[in-house]
This record gives C-alpha cells, structure tokens and sequence, in this order.
C-alpha cells in the first residue's frame, strides 16, 4: 500500500488548501500510514508463525507416515473431509462480518456469539448421529468413531469464533502465534505418543481436538473483553443476511477442496486415498506457508482501503505479486521434483503419491490467488457473487473428477483438478473484478516476472534430471541451481520485499 495514495496534493495557492483541509489531509495520511504499519507488522508475524508451522507439520508429517500405514491415513481422511465441508458453515459466516464491521464491536459480538456457539452445537449433533451414513457412503465404515470424536471440534470452533475474529481485526497476528504455536506443540505430542502406541488414525483425531482446545484457550487469554451470549433479532437478520450467502460460498469451497477425496476413496479405495492426501497436503505447503500470513490481514486490510477504489486496486495487485513472488519457486520445486522429494522423505511406500503431486501443485497455486480474490470480494460485500463462482467450480469439477479417476487413476483425478480452475474459476474471478478496475492485464503484469521465473526453474530441474539420476542427489542440485535461477529473474523485483521489510522495522 501507498501512504500518500489515499488523499491527493493541491498546488500551493489553489483552492482547498486552508489550516482545516491542511489538518484533514495530515489526519489522513496518518491514519494511512498507521494502518500499515499494524498491516505490515501482522504480515511479519502470520508469515513467522506460518513458517513455524508448516516447518514443524512436515517434519512431524514425516515421522507420522512412517509410523502410520497409509490406509489408517485414510480413514482419518474421510473423517477430514466430513468435518471440513462441515467447519465451513460452523458459524454460519457471522465472524467475518464482526471483522469488517465499521460499527462498535460491543454491539454485535452478544449475537455472533451466539449463533456461533448454537450452531456448533447443532453441526456436532449432526455429526454424531449422521457419522455411520457419512463413512458408509464413502466406503470406510471404520471411519464413523473417528468423524464422532472429531465432530467435538465443531463446539469447540463455535465457542473461538468472536476471539478469533477480534484478534484478526486488530491485526494481533503476534497473538495468534503463540495461540498456534502452543496447539501445535501439545498436538504434535498427542500425535506422537498415540502413534507410536498404535492408534493410528485416532491419534491424529485427538490431536485435533487437543490441538483446538489449546489455541482457543490461548486466543482467549489475549482478548481484552469476553462477551457473553447474546441476542438482538434485528441484528441476527443482518449478520446472517451477509454471512449465510459467504457460509454457503465457504461450503462450496470445501466441496470444491474436498469432492475429490470422495472421489477418490469411492472409485480407488482407501488405500489410495492414503496416497492421494499426502499429496494433496503436500501441493498445499504453499497455500498454507505463503496464502494464510497474507489472508489472516487480507480481509481486514481490503476493508479498511474499500471506500478508495484506486488504492482498492493496487492493494490487490501488490499483495498477489508479493504472494507470487513466495509461491512461484516453491510450486515448481514441489512440482519437478515430486518423485525424488516423495522416495527421499517419506519411503517407497509412498511413491504412488508422487504421480498425483505434480499436477495437484498447479492447483496448489492457483488456489494462492484464488483465496486472495476471495478475500477481496468479501471486503467489497461480494458474498453473493462469491457464492455463484464457487457453485459453477462444484458443478463443472464433479463429472470430470468422476471421469478422471476411472480414466487417469489419481493422476486422472489431479488433472480434473487444475483444468477446471484454469477454464471456468479463473475466468469467473475476472468477471467479479471488473466492476473495480482490475483487468487480466493488470493482474498479468503484476505475476509477468515470477512466472518467467518458475518457467526458467523449470528449464533448470529438467536439466539436471538429464544428468543425475539418483533420487537425493537430483533433489538437491536441482533445488539450488534452479532456486539461484529464478533469483536471478525475480532480482529486479526485490524492492517489494525489501520495503516491505523496511516498513515492518519502522
């Protein structure tokens, strides 16, 4: 963001350049320059504790799947994909309202409260009794203790929802790291000594739980005022006149991230689907170590700027080249390199997930933007145009994962993936954009130069695979040569971070 963008200089002796106006535009630029500063320190700690996060999940990823087999892997994903599509409407999408509200927050957090702790309650109910058809209808009755034990997160969620929200809106990203490092901690142990017990998907259900217990404690050790439930019904109809259109969209996006899994276990088994998440969560290291810093500021960020459509724009533009700039090398890494990285960390056992990751991390990329154009429509109040986009993604993405399955196996199924992305997602978030200036041309120059620099990694990786051909060797030299490649490329473009550093040291 620019901080002289939001007012606009008069020549001296021109009219509206009284003490008042004088004063007006010196309140404006620091109440500008204030909001980055809180902006840019939130994005320092987000991408902190992302970095910490995903560090920690892959190396405990790591001894997880070799302590677990990849058949409990599914079971446990079936129950992920059940409690995902569910978490996405836990609270019905009030608390992103409470972020962007402009009113007094004491005013609606009685009513988000509320409703997102009855329907959390009444999601998990759901759970419980529905969990031996949700596991049966995807082929893995086994799964139905796992989906009842980890339905309680949904409580859980429910009684997080307005700490999280205030945390998110004043930018106490500093916060939220020692809220997720502290779950990750006691997590990783139950994960641990439970697998090393023998429990296999069990131990990472209860992991869950542990790991949402913890960070919602800590999230409410830090807010400076609890609320008690509450009920306004004026209020209710308004939040869930905005929330309901944005809960149904995130259900779809849950759909959309989830319909494959079903896929999967149904058409190819359990066994590869154990195959198919580690991959998945593999191609998804981008999204969440580059996308989650930038969206846990994103929407609160976008708000603030959305009276101003000019400096609207350019907010967007800069946050997606900065977040190309991250995930560009980091997706074509993952992508060339998706057979020896898969034998070398995780075990030949795993090798079969390799042949899905590859493409799967094209989707892994696209999904970086894509959640950032989510976050933009929904600070514009765009829930309803938000619902549409990811309603056609579900409806166009179904028959062609049924098809790729049966045709392309998991390769098949990965491929449906990104095609439907690159045909009919993409194209949708422009139309959606254009009412506020941001045109394909814009964006594509915003990401012209890291994309030229993921193609040029990719001429590197191909390379030396010519040439060296044992698994860690080619994972290494590839890696340095073709990051010293797009480093190369992407040097011109260095001011954009090294500003953002400067700032968030200022």
């Amino acid at each position: 963001m620019q901080p002289h963008a939001a007012v606009r200089r008069q020549p001296p002796g021109q009219a509206g350049t009284g003490p008042g106006v004088q004063a007006g535009l010196e309140v404006a630029r620091a109440v500008t320059a204030g909001l980055e500063r809180k902006v840019t320190s939130a994005i320092r700690w987000s991408a902190v504790n992302s970095l910490v996060q995903r560090l920690g999940q892959v190396g405990v990823g790591v001894l997880v799947a070799r302590l677990v087999a990849p058949e409990q892997f599914g079971v446990f994903a079936v129950a992920l994909v059940v409690m995902n599509i569910v978490m996405s409407i836990s609270e019905m999408g009030v608390s992103v309202a409470l972020v962007r509200t402009e009113r007094p927050v004491e005013e609606l957090a009685p009513t988000v409260t509320t409703l997102s702790i009855a329907s959390g309650a009444l999601l998990c109910l759901v759970c419980v009794l529905g969990a031996p058809w949700f596991a049966g209808a995807m082929g893995t009755p086994q799964a139905t203790g796992v989906i009842q034990l980890m339905s309680l997160s949904l409580v859980v969620a429910g009684v997080s929802a307005v700490p999280g929200a205030l945390l998110q809106r004043e930018f106490r990203q500093d916060h939220k790291f020692v809220a997720d490092t502290s779950a990750f901690v006691v997590g990783t142990t139950v994960t641990v000594v439970l697998a090393l017990l023998g429990f296999g998907a069990w131990s990472l259900a209860w992991a869950r739980i542990a790991t949402n217990l913890v960070s919602t404690g800590v999230m409410f050790a830090y807010t400076e005022r609890w609320y008690r439930p509450g009920f306004d019904p004026r209020q209710a109809r308004e939040l869930l006149s905005f929330g309901l259109p944005l809960a149904g969209a995130s259900l779809l996006v849950f759909g959309v991230l989830n319909v494959d899994q079903i896929v999967v276990g149904g058409v190819l088994g359990t066994v590869q689907l154990g195959y198919y998440l580690l991959a998945f969560n593999l191609a998804n290291w981008p999204v969440a170590a580059f996308s989650q810093p930038v969206r846990s500021v994103s929407l609160a960020a976008f708000s603030q700027v959305r009276d101003d459509p000019a400096l609207f724009a350019r907010t967007f533009a800069r946050a997606l080249r900065l977040l190309a700039l991250a995930t560009v090398p980091a997706c074509v890494l993952l992508a060339v390199l998706a057979d020896p990285l898969v034998r070398v960390v995780y075990g030949e056992r795993w090798a079969p997930a390799a042949q899905a990751l590859a493409l799967l991390v094209v989707l892994g990329a696209l999904r970086v933007a894509l959640e950032l154009g989510y976050d933009y429509l929904a600070s514009a109040g765009r829930s309803r145009a938000i619902f549409v986009i990811h309603l056609v993604w579900l409806a166009a993405l179904v028959p062609l994962l049924a098809l790729g399955a049966h045709v392309g196996g998991l390769r098949g199924v990965a491929a449906a993936q990104s095609v439907v992305v690159l045909v009919v997602v993409v194209p949708a978030y422009l139309v959606a954009f254009r009412p506020y200036g941001l045109r394909a041309r814009v964006l594509g120059a915003a990401v012209a130069r890291p994309l030229l620099g993921g193609l040029v990694m990719v001429a590197v990786a191909l390379g030396v695979e010519q040439l060296v051909e044992a698994p860690l060797w080619r994972l290494l030299v590839s890696g340095a040569l073709a990051s010293l490649a797009y480093a190369a490329v992407v040097f011109p473009l260095r001011h954009e971070v090294l500003g953002l550093l400067r700032r968030s040291n200022a």
